[in-house]
């Protein structure tokens, strides 16, 4: 069963890592096309992106319940459900996508108050108010992403990842720089790219849902496309914690580099640069753990209790043999990495130092990761929830505000304190999952009203 089960999860995951990275991978060019531009044009692109993420993930993670209750349904036979539920997580986004663009528009007005140095300030408003209109199509393509990966039809969200990567680099080089007859627009031209990237990921994978239809011999339109309260309120029921969950983490990283902004261009830069390698490198647990959802959803919904122990351990194993060798690198070349960015030596001095502490956390960073996704297969988004709020804002952030600011320690204390919340989230995760896999018995779930899979416990 472990080969079977090692079989399928790299199938799943492979192709799945791959969009996470093209994910992430738009944030790290934009930071690299700006990066001669100075630090201050790499903080600003940076506290942009940050600040837009973390009301975007909130959006994004909404939709989370679509892989539990699509993988569950497809388990189960369903796929009427599968449909169904896809219709609901397009209308929850359409009901959110209004509010998340006001909340950005108001953050806007907000960013003096985070203490910016004026230059970064300067760069970073121009560059957010072009962003925030890459919300509704983020909310969209989220939407076809979790319903195609609960189906474990992953190939079309690579390719989407890949193309869209292309679109951005090379429009983020045209329009910062003003090649082709284009003019120079600095970081806004870097948003601009960023923008029209989305709306052909959200495009692209409207059609690839349309073609695996086709390909299968069904039809989207074949079911009601009229959405119901109850299945739109067990979604939001089901996404909230798993929104709040990704929110509070990556909130955590915003008010990190809002602090770090605090010190000095050269602090932030390097904590930027730093937060993006380390970002990179958790797209494959995060990847991982999608895919250990999926197969354990899909175990859930055919009744399996033996599969679903066995894709849960096999992520982790997965997850945490790749962190362990993402902290290697971190440990042994931080600065080769950072020269990948920016040719500033008291930048990448400094962020060698981060590099270090980052190498320590790698293997519990994964860990979280992946848990927290095998969690969400059984249909638990509220452990990962409190478990984030403790360990990043109880934890976390108030002791790396006190060696950053009290004990005089810099960005690096920062990065302690991000450190040793982040090992306390993974403690609890993996032996709640521990807990509860134990404890799942194999019931054959039933389908009455469309409602998702339920398992003793």
């Amino acid at each position: 069963m472990v080969r079977r089960e090692l079989q399928g999860m790299l199938a799943l995951a492979g192709p799945v890592v791959l969009a996470e990275v093209g994910w992430v991978s738009m944030a790290i060019v934009d930071t690299i096309v700006v990066g001669p531009l100075g630090p201050a044009a790499i903080g600003a692109v940076g506290v942009g992106s940050i600040l837009f993420q973390a009301v975007a993930i909130f959006g994004m993670g909404l939709l989370l319940g679509l892989e539990t209750l699509v993988s569950q349904a497809f388990g189960a036979g369903r796929l009427d459900q599968c449909h169904r539920w896809l219709v609901h997580g397009l209308a929850l986004g359409l009901l959110v996508a209004p509010v998340l663009t006001a909340l950005v528009l108001a953050g806007i007005e907000l960013l003096p108050a985070w203490g910016l140095s004026g230059e970064v300030l300067r760069l970073a408003v121009p560059y957010l108010r072009v962003l925030v209109w890459s919300l509704p199509p983020l909310i969209a393509y989220a939407a076809f992403r979790r319903y195609l990966q609960a189906l474990a039809i992953v190939k079309p969200i690579t390719i989407a990842l890949v193309t869209a990567n292309a679109i951005n680099g090379f429009g983020a080089w045209v329009l910062v720089y003003g090649h082709f007859g284009f003019p120079a627009l600095g970081t806004t031209g870097s948003g601009i790219a960023t923008l029209v990237a989305r709306i052909y990921m959200a495009l692209f994978l409207a059609g690839a849902v349309l073609y695996a239809d086709r390909r299968h011999h069904v039809s989207l339109f074949r079911v009601s496309w009229r959405p119901a309260w109850g299945p739109l309120v067990r979604l939001a029921r089901l996404g909230l914690p798993a929104a709040t969950q990704v929110t509070l983490e990556l909130a955590v990283f915003a008010a990190a580099s809002a602090l770090a902004g605090r010190l000095d261009s050269v602090s932030l830069a390097s904590h930027q640069v730093a937060l993006n390698l380390a970002s990179l490198t958790f797209m494959v647990p995060l990847g991982v753990a999608s895919a250990g959802a999926v197969r354990v959803g899909h175990a859930v919904g055919r009744g399996d209790a033996g599969g679903a122990r066995a894709a849960g351990w096999t992520a982790l194993a997965l997850g945490v043999g790749f962190m362990t060798l993402a902290a290697a690198a971190f440990v042994m070349v931080p600065g080769v990495l950072f020269r990948a960015f920016t040719s500033n030596e008291a930048v990448i001095t400094l962020g060698a130092r981060l590099l270090l502490v980052a190498g320590l956390f790698q293997v519990f960073d994964g860990m979280q990761g992946v848990a927290t996704g095998i969690l969400r297969g059984l249909g638990d988004t509220h452990t990962p929830m409190l478990s984030n709020l403790v360990g990043h804002w109880l934890i976390g952030l108030p002791l790396g505000y006190t060696l950053t600011f009290t004990w005089n320690r810099g960005v690096v204390g920062l990065w302690l304190g991000l450190s040793a919340g982040l090992v306390s989230i993974a403690l609890v995760l993996v032996a709640t999952w521990h807990r509860r896999i134990r404890a799942l018995h194999p019931v054959r779930p039933r389908w009455p009203g469309g409602e998702s899979a339920t398992v003793k416990r």
